[in-house]
C-alpha cells in the first residue's frame, strides 16, 4: 500500500512513517520547513520527502492512503482538496497506529505532561536488554534503543508515547484515546497546550477518558508525588499502582544522589530491594521516568512479580537527542541541547546541572516556540526556573502574529524581574543576533561554563553555530 504522510518530519509522523515502511509499505511524504534529526532519519531509509503542499502533485502520487498529521489545518492546500474531491481515503496518525500496530496487544501507554519520550525509550530498552521483542514507537531520536520504532514480537508488548495533544483537526481527542492501554503510565500533570486545553482541569478530564479504557487486568502507574494526580487513584475498575519518592508509593525511590560522579538511586517495591541503578542520566525526573519503565516493562513480563525484571542493564542507557544532549564538552565549557519548554521542566533541568557542576557558571538560553510557552501563562514559573541560573538569554518570540501582545509572554518584565534578583538576563530581536550577543558575552573564562539551550524547534540553528564557532 503507498501511503502519503503530510507533516512527515514531525518525529511521531517520521517514526511511524518508518514502522510503516518496515511493514512493507511504499511510503512518501511531504513537510514545510524540512530540518534534522528526522529528516536526516529519513532520507537514510529511502523515503521521498517534498518540501511544501500541493494539490496537483499529490494527485499525481496517487496514495492509497493519506495521513494527516495534527499539524495541518484548514487552509492547507492538500486538505482542501482531500475534503472537497475525497479521491483519496485519509485517516490520522493516532487511528493509523491503532488499526496497523496496537490492535490485538498488550500496549504500554506512555502519558504525562513530561517524560514521555524518555520514559518510552527507556522502556523499550530495558525490555529488549531483559531478552524481550518489544514493538515501540519513540517521538524522538533515541540513542538507546539505537531506532525510534520497531514492530517488534506480535506476543510482547508495544511501547508507545501517549500524547495528550489533539489527534486531527478533524479528530479532537488526545491521541492516547486511540492507543488501548493494557498499562497505562500517569508520570506527571501540569497545564500546557493552551490552544487545546482551557485549564488544568480540562486535560485532567482527557487523561480521565485515558483511565476509563485499561481494562480491568490491566495497571494504572501513577505519580504518587504529583498533587495534580491524586483524583485517579480511585479508579475502581483497574489497578493503580503508586511510584514516587514518599514511602506511601508502592514503588519507591529512595538514596537519590547526584554529583560530579553521576547519578544512584535505589528501588524498593513494596518495601523491599528491586535493585540500585547507577547511570548518568541527569536528575530526580529521569530516576522517575526509570522508576515508571521498569515497572511497567516488570509487570508486562511478570504482573505477580515484576522484580523478575532486571534493573542493571539501565546502566549502559544513553538517552535520547534533545534530551539534556552534550553538543560540545572541552576544557572550559560544556553546552547542552534540552527541549525542555515548561518552567518546571527547565527548573529540573537547571537543578540537575547545578548538582553536576557545582562549580560552575550556568547559563541558561530559552527559545519561547511553543503554544503555551509563548503566552504569559506561566510568566511566573519561568521567573522562579530562571533564577536558578547565573545568567539567561532570551530568544525571540516564535510567531508573533498569535497571541495577543497583552497576552504574550513578557519578556522585558522577566529580564528586570531577574535583574532585581541579581540574575543578569539579555534578549535580541532575533535568533540570530542572539547568536552574535552570546559570542560577544561568552569569551574564554577562567570558571568553567555550562550552557544549555532550551528549545522544542530549531533555534534557527543557532546552537549548532554556537557549537561550531566555540569548538577549539
Amino acid at each position: 500500500m503507498k501511503i502519503y504522510f503530510m507533516g512527515i518530519c514531525g518525529t511521531a509522523m517520521g517514526n511511524a512513517a518508518l514502522l510503516a515502511k518496515s511493514s512493507g509499505h511504499d511510503i512518501i511524504g511531504a513537510d514545510q520547513g524540512i530540518y534534522p534529526p528526522m529528516s536526516n532519519v529519513l532520507a537514510q531509509a529511502g523515503i521521498t520527502i517534498h518540501e511544501g503542499y500541493d494539490a496537483d502533485r499529490l494527485v499525481q502520487i496517487a496514495p492509497d492512503l493519506v495521513v494527516i498529521g495534527n499539524a495541518m489545518s484548514r487552509g492547507n492546500p492538500e486538505v482542501e482538496w482531500l475534503l472537497e474531491t475525497r479521491q483519496f481515503r485519509f485517516t490520522s496518525l493516532p487511528a493509523l497506529l491503532a488499526e496497523t500496530c496496537l490492535a490485538g496487544r498488550k500496549n504500554i501507554v506512555v502519558a504525562g505532561t513530561h517524560g514521555k519520550t524518555t520514559t518510552t525509550s527507556l522502556a523499550a530498552f530495558i525490555l529488549r536488554e531483559n531478552n524481550i521483542d518489544p514493538g515501540f514507537l519513540i517521538g524522538g531520536v533515541p540513542f538507546d534503543p539505537p531506532v525510534g520504532q520497531h514492530l517488534g514480537d506480535l506476543s510482547d508488548p508495544f511501547v508507545i508515547e501517549g500524547d495528550e495533544y489533539d489527534s486531527a483537526f478533524f479528530d479532537k481527542r488526545s491521541k492516547f484515546i486511540h492507543y488501548a492501554p493494557h498499562i497505562a503510565i500517569l508520570n506527571n500533570l501540569e497545564f500546557d497546550h493552551a490552544d487545546i486545553f482551557r485549564d488544568l482541569a480540562d486535560i485532567q478530564r482527557s487523561f480521565r477518558h485515558l483511565t476509563r479504557i485499561v481494562p480491568r487486568n490491566g495497571f494504572i502507574l501513577l505519580n504518587g508525588d504529583d498533587p495534580n494526580l491524586s483524583e485517579f487513584a480511585d479508579c475502581a475498575w483497574t489497578q493503580v499502582i503508586m511510584v514516587g519518592t514518599e514511602p506511601t508509593n508502592d514503588l519507591q525511590i529512595v538514596d537519590f544522589d547526584e554529583s560530579p560522579d553521576g547519578v544512584s538511586f535505589t528501588l524498593k517495591w513494596r518495601s523491599e530491594i528491586w535493585g540500585q541503578v547507577n547511570w548518568t542520566a541527569p536528575g530526580l525526573f529521569n530516576a522517575r521516568n526509570a522508576a515508571m519503565a521498569a515497572l511497567a516493562a516488570g509487570l508486562s513480563i511478570d504482573p505477580d512479580n515484576p522484580t523478575r525484571l532486571s534493573l542493571a542493564p539501565f546502566s549502559r542507557f544513553r538517552g535520547v537527542k534533545r534530551r539534556q544532549e552534550i553538543k560540545l564538552d572541552q576544557d572550559g565549557l560544556t553546552v547542552f541541547e534540552d527541549f525542555g519548554h515548561h518552567p518546571s521542566a527547565l527548573a529540573a533541568t537547571l537543578t540537575s546541572l547545578r548538582a553536576r557542576y557545582p562549580s560552575s557558571e550556568l547559563t541558561a538560553i530559552f527559545e519561547p516556540r511553543s503554544n503555551t510557552a509563548r503566552t504569559r501563562i506561566h510568566q511566573a514559573g519561568f521567573i522562579e526556573a530562571f533564577a536558578l541560573a547565573d545568567r539567561v538569554y532570551l530568544g525571540a518570540i516564535s510567531r508573533t502574529d498569535h497571541p495577543s501582545p497583552g497576552e504574550r509572554l513578557d519578556i522585558p518584565e522577566i529580564i528586570q524581574t531577574l535583574g532585581s534578583q541579581n540574575v543578569p538576563a539579555a534578549t535580541a530581536e532575533s535568533n540570530l543576533e542572539l547568536l552574535e550577543t552570546l559570542l560577544a558575552s561568552h569569551p574564554a573564562s577562567p570558571n568553567h561554563q555550562v550552557m544549555v539551550f532550551f528549545t522544542n524547534g530549531s533555534f534557527d540553528g543557532i546552537i549548532e553555530k554556537f557549537v561550531a564557532v566555540s569548538t577549539r
